[in-house]
């Protein structure tokens, strides 16, 4: 786990600048405090920052050179089955010098090419300089966790694990992106555009999740896509059936978890009391009592939780504790340094994030690395892959009566109602109409709703005329089924934005993120099941629940509700954080900007103080929007405090391989 840079010089006679590269590694030392070097070959220049997680002795220093100089590999992630790829490569006569998963990666491109990538289980994003042909290969992971950034002049191909290292270049040329920054303002989306790789800064696009690419020296990249969830047809109603769906998850979920319980270092998790969480602890207290996890020592599970009063969930925590005998670390986060943070956590991040909740995570990782965590297991990708928002239950009823099984659905509802609330016979007669309008859909020209609701939103009171030009056209409108919604939520919102602050808020602390729920296996068996699987009757993530019978308290395995890390900030802009922003609204900045009405932002944040119109979500992004422009040219954390150094980390000294 660290952060990777890369300079690539394109046509005749050029030479990546090492000065240049050196400011890059250092813009994101956060990212790997244990460990710095860098590679120049002709026209190949990387860098690296290292978090020692597997290996922590020099012999997995990076870059990192094959015995025979030909490759040379900088690696940004873990390769979770990196074990079992050693021994399967050794039996093809491969040697390893180290104990860690950068040589088998490395290794492994060596013996399959491009092929390799099907064979890895993890999450990563790698550059390897392949002498005998002069390109550069490169790949993330099937579904974007680590991050990988590109940007290119007419003589350089740039490369970087987080966007503030391309800023820092000395290269870079541009500046705000304003059409993704309207988009942000008028409607808080990010990263929810299908298909679209750009970034709140001009020309420095995103590498796509699942591809691999080819750099070759005259500057040409080849890109193809190694892993995709398929398309309608592989998630119809004929995919082959599974005997014993509760079964099978169960022994993919175990084995996600025991894999990513592999490390070198102290691990812990992050816990909310929800199902998603309280799963991945059960399971991963089992395994390190037993001592299961890579022959480690037998050792409790340690757990961060943040538990405010309004969204108190130490109840199910307790049962937790009670049940697996995990050490508790609470969280307690005052609103007024939760303010305070958003500069830092936006200087970190490069762009916006989408709500308070980001500035939690980033108070837990923050928690963990004060204890000397430096790898956490967290929940992220549940909710996308086994239907965990509330929202989709409307989804679930109206891909049953699309496929013609509306008895099904009537009494599916009825049992929803039963928990939930609500009157069965008007949610019965809103799916009917919502899957009457699907069809009606069909039939009118394409996009003619999306252009009317982008009309509505240009009208927003709250921005300048000038902002709602540079507005992007209508998008695509979405899909109506269960599978199709879901499959958006991990290709394209809102699972990649998550991916985003779950790297940000960990590394910011120098500290790893594992993702259980986001095993390759487990997500592609989560598509072949039948929507019934994912919910039924009141339950979401029913698949889940059912694996998790007599391996979880059975108050959390059924509770009804979610929480994850909610935060009370419609009270906070009422009380404590509302003279912060009435300051912030009477800056001159945000007065001559331009792009804001201030009276009919002053005159909403009056009304949401009342309690007459609650407009926080807004508030939260123009606040945060504001912070952000200001922060864009900070070289480092707009605070004295610079992410925890590891003292107990020996310094090696910087080394070039040329």
């Amino acid at each position: 786990m660290c952060g990777l840079v890369g300079m690539i010089a394109v046509g005749r006679d050029g030479r990546p600048d090492a000065a240049a590269l050196r400011r890059m590694a250092e813009a994101i030392a956060h990212r790997g405090p244990d460990d710095e070097a860098y590679y120049v070959a002709g026209p190949v220049g990387f860098g690296f920052r290292r978090l020692a997680i597997l290996d922590p002795t020099p012999a997995a220093h990076q870059p990192m050179q094959d015995a025979l100089g030909q490759l040379t590999i900088v690696f940004n992630g873990e390769i979770f089955n990196y074990r079992e790829l050693r021994r399967e490569l050794q039996t093809l006569g491969h040697t390893f010098r180290s104990t860690g998963d950068t040589e088998v990666l490395l290794h492994a491109y060596r013996q399959w090419g491009r092929d390799c990538l099907a064979k890895l289980n993890g999450m990563w994003a790698f550059l390897i300089h392949d002498a005998r042909t002069g390109h550069v290969f490169g790949s993330r992971d099937r579904f974007g966790i680590k991050p990988l950034y590109r940007y290119r002049t007419r003589d350089h191909v740039f490369f970087a694990s987080e966007i503030k290292a391309i800023r820092g270049s000395g290269y870079y040329a541009g500046g705000t992106n304003w059409r993704t920054a309207s988009r942000f303002l008028f409607e808080g989306r990010l990263d929810g555009v299908p298909q679209s790789a750009e970034t709140f800064y001009d020309d420095i696009e995103a590498v796509p999740p699942g591809t691999g690419f080819e750099l070759s020296p005259d500057g040409r990249i080849v890109s193809w896509r190694f892993w995709s969830l398929g398309d309608e047809r592989d998630v119809a109603y004929d995919r082959p059936p599974i005997e014993n769906p509760a079964g099978e998850f169960r022994a993919l979920f175990e084995d996600s978890v025991r894999l990513r319980l592999r490390s070198d270092v102290p691990l812990a998790i992050s816990l909310s009391g929800g199902l998603d969480s309280s799963a991945i602890g059960a399971v991963a207290a089992r395994a390190l009592t037993a001592g299961a996890a890579g022959g480690a020592a037998a050792r409790p599970l340690e757990a961060f939780a943040y538990m405010p009063p309004e969204f108190d969930e130490t109840s199910y925590i307790a049962q937790m504790q009670r049940q697996t005998g995990l050490v508790l670390h609470r969280v307690d986060i005052d609103p007024r340094r939760l303010w305070d943070d958003l500069g830092r956590v936006l200087w970190y991040h490069d762009e916006p994030v989408h709500s308070p909740t980001a500035l939690v995570g980033y108070a837990i990782y923050r928690a963990a690395a004060e204890r000397g965590i430096r790898v956490v297991l967290n929940g992220q990708g549940a909710d996308e892959t086994l239907a965990g928002y509330h929202y989709y239950f409307g989804f679930y009823w109206r891909t049953l009566v699309a496929a013609g099984r509306v008895r099904m659905a009537a009494r599916q509802i009825r049992e929803y109602c039963t928990v939930h609330g609500g009157d069965p016979d008007a949610l019965f007669r809103a799916t009917l109409r919502q899957v009457a309008r699907s069809a009606l859909r069909r039939v009118v020209p394409a996009g003619v709703g999306e252009r009317l609701r982008l009309a509505r939103t240009r009208k927003n009171p709250w921005f300048t005329g000038e902002l709602a030009r540079v507005l992007p056209g209508a998008g695509v409108e979405s899909e109506n089924s269960l599978d199709a919604t879901l499959r958006h939520a991990v290709e394209s919102a809102p699972l990649p934005l998550y991916l985003r602050i779950e790297d940000r808020n960990s590394m910011a602390h120098s500290v790893e993120a594992r993702l259980p729920f986001l095993d390759y296996r487990l997500v592609q068996l989560a598509f072949r099941l039948p929507p019934e699987w994912r919910m039924r009757g009141p339950w979401n993530k029913y698949v889940l629940r059912e694996a998790m019978r007599g391996v979880l308290p059975e108050a959390v395995r059924a509770r009804p509700d979610k929480m994850g890390f909610p935060t009370p900030v419609r009270a906070w802009f009422r009380r404590s954080l509302y003279e912060p922003l009435q300051d912030l609204l009477g800056s001159e900045a945000v007065r001559t900007r331009g792009i804001y009405n201030v009276d009919a932002i002053r005159r909403a944040l009056a009304r949401h103080r009342t309690g007459e119109h609650d407009c926080s979500d807004l508030l939260f992004n123009v606040a945060q929007f504001e912070q952000w422009l200001q922060s864009q040219g900070a070289a480092e954390p707009p605070s004295s405090r610079r992410a925890p150094s590891r003292g107990d980390v020996a310094a090696v000294e910087a080394r070039t391989i040329t």
